[in-house]
């Protein structure tokens, strides 16, 4: 069933892809696994993917432990300072970046453990009261503050769009998360890249693809709903 998932997803992929007039191969696929046992994700490695995303720390690094070294983890999940030093030198990319003194820890674990951290600067661009990130008109600011810092690179933004029936309803959020990476792009400042933007998760990943999405994040549609019990 999971393969079964998977190869939909793909499919879609590929066809929004091709809608878009974007190369396959400039898209990437994050199999969101949180709360998922290790059994699925392996059944997933085995079909070919190798990025992963975790939202909580604990949980990536006894994940982490357990599967293969040649897997890319995500942190998509809000991070806290005081657990930065667990997931450091595991993850590929921290999704979730939204403050200075986030990026200061990370940047310190970051020398302390003789690793560079790459991070995405978690951008609030629906400015919902319940959700992380900063605003379109802080992100300049934050991303020059960071740049000085040590053993850290920022690669992209990262924004979650509001929950909708129609994902078209999202688009123009997407949309904006693209032309802030353009105006960011064209500033030139030491060590930031607009090279990734994570956007889009089950819902309306296509409509991210379509607005340039180089990650998309998509749980239930390979794993099936979630069991928070557990």
């Amino acid at each position: 069933m999971l393969k079964d998932n998977l190869n939909n997803v793909e499919a879609v992929i590929s066809q929004t892809c091709q809608k878009a007039g974007r190369d396959r191969a400039d898209v990437r696929l994050i199999a969101v696994s949180k709360t998922k046992p290790i059994e699925m994700l392996q059944e997933i490695y085995d079909c070919g993917i190798r990025d992963f995303g975790e939202n909580k720390v604990q949980e990536l690094a006894s994940k982490f432990e357990q599967l293969p070294k040649d897997i890319r983890w995500h942190l998509i999940g809000h991070l806290q300072t005081n657990k930065v030093k667990y997931i450091i030198d595991k993850v590929f990319l921290i999704h979730s970046v939204d403050s200075y003194k986030l990026a200061m820890e990370i940047s310190k674990q970051a020398v302390k453990h003789q690793v560079n951290a790459g991070i995405l600067i978690e951008v609030n661009v629906s400015e919902e009261e319940s959700k992380f990130g900063v605003k379109c008109g802080e992100v300049t600011e934050l991303l020059e503050q960071i740049s000085v810092l040590p053993n850290i690179f920022v690669k992209g933004l990262m924004t979650v769009a509001p929950y909708v029936d129609d994902p078209e309803e999202n688009r123009t959020v997407f949309s904006k998360l693209k032309q802030l990476s353009v105006d960011i792009t064209r500033k030139n400042i030491d060590n930031v890249t607009m090279e990734y933007l994570s956007m889009g998760m089950s819902g309306d990943y296509p409509v991210a693809i379509e607005e340039g999405a180089v990650y998309v994040r998509v749980g239930t549609s390979i794993f099936g709903e979630r069991d928070y019990n557990k």
